[in-house]
Parts: C-alpha cells; structure tokens; sequence
C-alpha cells in the first residue's frame, strides 16, 4: 500500500512540474494534445464535452425550478438506464445521492414545468 501510495505522489509531482523545467516534458499517456505540463487532473478529462440530462443542467436546480448550468466535471451515470446526470457543486451531488431515484423523477417533474413556461414565454 505505501508503494502504491509513493508511486503515486511521485508520477503526481512529475507531471505538476513548473513549465520549463527538466520533468516537465513527460507526455501524459492518453491525452491528445494537451499541454505537457496540463496537470494531473488533465488525463481525466474526456476528449470531447459530455451532454447530460435536462441539457446538462444540475438536476437538483431543475426540480427546483432552476436553471442551474453544470459543466459535467461532476456527475453520475444511473446504472439502470446510462443516463448522466451533471451538477454544479459538490453539495449538489452529495445530495442527489442519498436518493438518487427519487430525485431524477423531481427533477424530470421540474424539467417538464421548466419546458412548458419556456414554450409559453416565446409565444
């Protein structure tokens, strides 16, 4: 475990280098033209923008009423119908968890009112 633990911490530093320094030319595997010294986090990003539901908007803003822009950094995928689900904060996520069914069918609910006073407002 401590292994694993250093092996990490030391490919973590290798690519957080400062530009122009020795390390900073390691390439990160996976990673189609990015910068070599992008960051760590870098390697997780997916090649293109994801598209969640509710147009990518966090759900638990929707069944709010809410129009709350998420980028899709934080999300979830539900494992029954491989919908993604993209939220704005950490909280948000959190939140969604503890009950996640029930809060995809509040936000579908909201989504609708959301749809319906949008096609209302452009008539």
């Amino acid at each position: 475990m401590r292994t694993a633990i250093a092996a990490l911490l030391a490919t973590a530093s290798i690519v957080m280098c400062a530009p122009g320094s020795a390390q900073s030319s390691t390439v990160q595997p996976g990673v189609r033209g990015a910068p070599h010294n992008a960051g760590i986090w870098k390697a997780a990003v997916p090649p293109k923008p994801m598209k969640g539901e509710f147009d990518s908007m966090d759900p638990l803003g929707v069944a709010a009423g809410a129009r709350i822009k998420a980028d899709c950094s934080l999300n979830w995928t539900d494992p029954d119908d491989g919908a993604l689900y993209c939220f704005s904060s950490g909280t948000s996520l959190e939140f969604f968890m503890d009950h996640p069914k029930a809060s995809v069918e509040r936000a579908r609910r909201g989504w609708q009112k959301l749809r319906a006073k949008s096609s209302f407002d452009t008539e």
